[in-house]
């Protein structure tokens, strides 16, 4: 597959003719080829997308809306073929593709063409005085730059509520799984998107990533990725005053009390500890599991894991595919490593499997527990993003407390208890921007989204992100 970028309409190959290799996870085989963009390329896409500003912002909701829905049949319509590419392209099970990220993608596009029709401005009665009134006007070229554990799902989650807003989109897909974006970009072509309103360039981090950031006519920027490129992103954009939303990594506790509906958390557990391969930044990688349960789980959670299927992720019953690349895969077996060497013991996993055929080349680690580690440690302390968990004991709810809240990342949280005044008091407690109780990844796109620490400034998601896509600009009528 030879993807190309997608500027003013029109597709392109990186005007100086350089190419990435596309690989496939699970084969560790070259693929395709995609464009390794530059600053011309960047050029170029921000001048489509200030040309084409006046006129998106100036159409009414119900067009914008209009338009956002038929990108949403879209993809609806090609929903088979963006989950074959984005299963190729990441490595994950080709079932949670299909039955997960593509749908989300395409709901994020349907819930904000329809949320653009019912948002309201603010109006305030002064009296005899007068009255003053709120209006939220789109701000203009926003920067969208997304990561490759979500490809389609985290860059339409950005792009959807920067369009319905009414701003233009310069938006950047990690070069690591371009696929979907590509695939996106022709729907935009198909249902005749207007052009210039939403470009995508493909390329590095420094060759376009950077050069976005910093760009002078780019005022808003919006990226998920790791802790340490939020920071660079913000030493850049902070003297130039953008307006910038982050949402980074995350080291999440689970919290497992025992008066839980067991059999209900186990179940749940294992999802929210392997499900893409632990990439997921909300996935619970700390599970701290209070004292009469704690052999208990330690035994159900070894027994289910080591039942879990690893392998090519379009073969069938496979629950763990590839990892997203073999630079991943080793830095995830060589926490495993850290982790022995800090005093841990590996319960279950702890290497990459022995693979045949084509898989034979591919990256993959089995799913891994270790126990035995304190709280200090750096693989309790530092993200791996991958299927490694670490589980600790606790004994009073303020000890379960000290250790949730005990790293420098809180994106995420879940507690299991069946005590309601606890389920509150934890809730309130716990460092994190999400917490869920007794359920995980349960999804409302009417909410907010986002961590704290340094999991990220800023919230995304429903209204909130409308709002993070506008400026206020308040008028004042006087009467008198």
């Amino acid at each position: 597959m030879e993807i190309l970028n997608y500027i003013d309409g029109q597709f392109a190959k990186a005007s100086s003719g350089r190419t990435l290799n596309n690989v496939n996870p699970a084969t560790g085989q070259v693929y395709g080829s995609i464009p390794d963009s530059g600053q011309a390329d960047v050029e170029s896409a921000v001048k489509a997308a200030k040309a084409a500003f006046p006129s998106w912002s100036k159409l009414t909701a119900a067009e914008r809306s209009e338009h956002m829905m038929a990108v949403a049949n879209g993809i609806n319509e090609r929903l088979d073929e963006l989950a074959q590419a984005e299963s190729t392209d990441n490595g994950k099970p080709l079932k949670l593709a299909q039955s997960v990220d593509i749908p989300r993608a395409r709901d994020n596009f349907a819930f904000y063409a329809t949320a653009i029709l019912h948002d309201v401005s603010e109006s305030h009665d002064m009296g005899d005085q007068g009255f003053n009134y709120t209006l939220r006007r789109p701000i203009g070229v926003a920067a969208c730059i997304s990561p490759w554990n979500l490809p389609l799902y985290l860059f339409t989650w950005k792009i959807a509520p920067a369009l319905a807003a009414g701003n233009t989109v310069v938006a950047k897909p990690s070069e690591i799984t371009p696929a979907t974006a590509y695939l996106l970009s022709q729907i935009l072509d198909e249902v005749n998107f207007p052009k210039g309103v939403l470009n995508i360039v493909h390329g590095t981090g420094p060759g376009v990533g950077e050069q976005l950031v910093s760009h002078p006519e780019v005022p808003i920027i919006s990226f998920t990725g790791g802790s340490e490129t939020g920071k660079h992103i913000s030493r850049i954009a902070a003297p130039l005053f953008k307006k910038l939303s982050l949402e980074l990594g995350g080291k999440n506790p689970n919290i497992l009390f025992a008066d839980c509906d067991f059999d209900t958390m186990l179940s749940t557990t294992m999802r929210s500890s392997f499900a893409n391969q632990g990439q997921i930044c909300l996935c619970g990688s700390r599970i701290l599991v209070e004292r009469p349960i704690y052999d208990r789980f330690v035994k159900a959670f070894v027994a289910k894991t080591k039942q879990l299927r690893v392998g090519p992720p379009d073969q069938t019953g496979v629950q763990i595919g590839a990892v997203v690349s073999q630079a991943h895969r080793d830095k995830i077996l060589s926490y495993i490593q850290l982790a022995i060497d800090e005093g841990g013991t590996v319960e279950c996993g702890g290497a990459s499997p022995t693979m045949e055929g084509d898989a034979k080349g591919g990256f993959y680690v089995n799913p891994t527990i270790i126990t035995g580690l304190n709280m200090d440690c750096r693989t309790n302390q530092e993200e791996i993003f991958g299927p490694v968990v670490t589980i600790m004991p606790f004994d009073t709810e303020q000890e379960a407390l000290e250790l949730a809240n005990a790293t420098n990342y809180g994106l995420s949280a879940t507690v299991w208890t069946n005590n309601l005044k606890r389920a509150h008091r934890v809730a309130s407690e716990v460092h994190a921007g999400i917490v869920w109780v007794n359920s995980w990844l349960v999804r409302d796109l009417r909410t907010p989204f986002g961590g704290v620490k340094a999991s990220g400034v800023g919230r995304e998601g429903g209204f909130e992100a409308l709002r993070f896509f506008t400026e206020p600009k308040n008028v004042y009528i006087h009467l008198t």
